[in-house]
């Protein structure tokens, strides 16, 4: 027990549960803590030129760390800036604290007060108080232990007015139940079982809450002769196995889809079964769905499972495959009649594209075979990124950041950062849209130039808000409205002191590709595309 100033026990506080980095900006409220973190507490301070893109690169550091992020702002319209960057962690179910500093609570009538817990509640994220000065270590350890637990953002809010406050600081770390969950039992389980003996078509698909349990699911997989698919979230689980589908739903090749429709048992491991991943329920239809999940709150809520286990994934599986080597069931054989070459391969159709302007879909295979193999894969959201997915691989899903969890354009420069910070020994490509650069990428592309970060990014600039462009021209109206006058991307990536590449034709694509191997920082590679020849989204 030592004393020091609030400010201080809070920053002791956040180190004290291992942490050694965290992203913000500084102001009133909070400019204390950070300077306490860094320089008595020995942590990183990374630096954001906006309150939102801070608790965006914490989210991805989360993603890719496996480790609680930790973002810090201040007051008033700092806090406000957050909001979908705190929807985006809701959504994404990603474990961060955002330390928020408040108002004097002696002056009610400060120029930025607001009601922080009524802002946060509307965002889904949880909200915690540090009561007084005294309990700072105590209402810290509360705010990590809940993130960790409710797998979303909490932030703490910090009055300013207790910062200079003598306190007593004591560690306080609460323990968190990692112990793997509930086995599954009872009459649901042996109906499951009897679902999936039956079934001569049966399917094992993994999403993101499946991912620790990778080898029972192979596993079960392998016994049953099953094909394996992954939902978006968990994207590359499967990528060494022989009988490995990819993405299951509206980003299934053609072949996959057809194969999905005629199976007649889909084994579902950590998944809530997303519009996007059934088709709407479509590829759901007159078969068997066994959904398994510690999470009651994903089960039911795309559609009614016939039946549901609220238990461990991993566990589930081995008690399944243990239950039918015990009954000595045979597999189903349905991986004889798989060819798989077909299961993977997207359709790639024309690859011309008009004067000025490169192909885009070419483009993406072109960068799939010649990007960096260990790259850590991150989008942003707009037209341009359904294609993607499904083109584009990555090694693993800790490897691939999606930040569309709640459908916004201009994040994923913000989450590109925060995924480089946590694993600097790997390049980070980056894919954004035009609006989405002009959004939220623009503002935060020389951090990542300070930081030294390899950071490939690749703007696709159609000179339009795509989607929306698509949408006029369907109804034969004028797409005017949604196309833009840009400035050169690839010149203001070069003035922010990275390196800026135009890229208009597939020779200039190689080109390019060929200076990524000297690279020096971030490298942003500007895509002319055609805004009336881009793939509509699969979603």
């Amino acid at each position: 027990m030592t004393k020091m100033y609030a400010y201080q026990s809070i920053a002791q506080s956040v180190s004290d549960h291992g942490i050694d980095t965290m992203f913000g900006l500084m102001g009133d409220a909070n400019l204390f803590l950070v300077d306490s973190f860094v320089r008595d507490a020995g942590g990183r301070f990374v630096p954001a030129a906006h309150e939102g893109s801070s608790v965006l690169m914490a989210l991805a550091y989360a993603h890719v760390s496996g480790k609680v992020g930790v973002a810090t702002v201040t007051h008033g319209p700092a806090l406000t800036n957050c909001a979908t960057a705190l929807t985006e962690g809701v959504r994404g179910h990603l474990p961060i604290v955002v330390l928020a500093g408040d108002t004097p609570v002696e002056n009610p009538r400060h120029l930025q007060s607001i009601d922080q817990r009524e802002l946060v509640k509307a965002t889904g994220a949880g909200f915690e108080q540090v009561r007084t000065p005294a309990t700072a270590s105590k209402d810290v350890a509360r705010a990590f232990y809940r993130a960790q637990v409710e797998r979303r953002p909490i932030v703490l809010n910090m009055p300013a007015d207790f910062m200079w406050t003598d306190v007593t600081h004591d560690t306080q770390v609460l323990d968190v139940f990692t112990t793997p969950g509930g086995v599954a039992q009872g009459g649901i389980l042996d109906e499951a079982i009897g679902m999936i003996a039956s079934a001569r078509r049966p399917i094992i698909l993994a999403g993101g809450g499946a991912i620790a349990a990778k080898d029972q699911i192979v596993r079960l997989a392998d016994r049953l002769e099953a094909p394996l698919a992954t939902t978006l979230k968990a994207k590359g689980l499967f990528n060494d196995h022989p009988f490995n589908m990819d993405i299951f739903g509206t980003l299934s090749t053609p072949a996959a889809y057809d194969l999905i429709a005629k199976s007649d048992c889909i084994v579902c491991f950590g998944t809530a079964l997303h519009d996007f991943t059934t088709d709407r329920t479509k590829l759901m239809q007159n078969k068997r769905i066994i959904q398994i999940d510690v999470d009651p709150t994903a089960i039911g809520g795309g559609l009614h499972p016939d039946a549901a286990l609220i238990a461990d994934a991993g566990l589930t599986a081995d008690t399944i495959v243990w239950w039918l080597d015990e009954a000595e069931i045979p597999p189903s054989g349905f991986t004889k009649e798989l060819d798989i070459a077909t299961l993977t391969a997207h359709p790639v159709g024309t690859t011309r594209s008009g004067d000025g302007f490169v192909n885009y879909v070419a483009a993406l295979e072109r960068l799939e075979g010649t990007l960096p193999k260990n790259r850590i894969l991150v989008t942003d959201g707009g037209r341009f990124m359904t294609e993607v997915w499904c083109r584009l691989s990555a090694p693993d899903p800790k490897s691939f950041v999606v930040t569309a969890n709640f459908g916004a354009i201009g994040q994923g420069l913000q989450e590109a950062i925060g995924a480089g910070v946590a694993a600097p020994d790997r390049p980070v490509v980056m894919f954004t849209g035009d609006g989405g650069f002009m959004m939220g990428g623009i503002n935060e592309f020389n951090t990542a130039v300070r930081l030294g970060l390899d950071l490939i990014v690749i703007v696709a600039n159609d000179s339009a808000y795509g989607a929306e462009h698509i949408q006029f021209l369907d109804r034969q109206m004028d797409p005017g409205l949604t196309q833009f006058d840009w400035p050169s991307f690839a010149e203001v990536a070069t003035s922010l002191g990275g390196t800026g590449i135009e890229v208009a034709s597939m020779a200039q694509l190689d080109d390019a590709i060929a200076q990524l191997d000297n690279r020096q920082g971030p490298v942003l590679i500007e895509l002319k595309l055609d805004p009336h020849d881009v793939p509509r989204m699969r979603i």
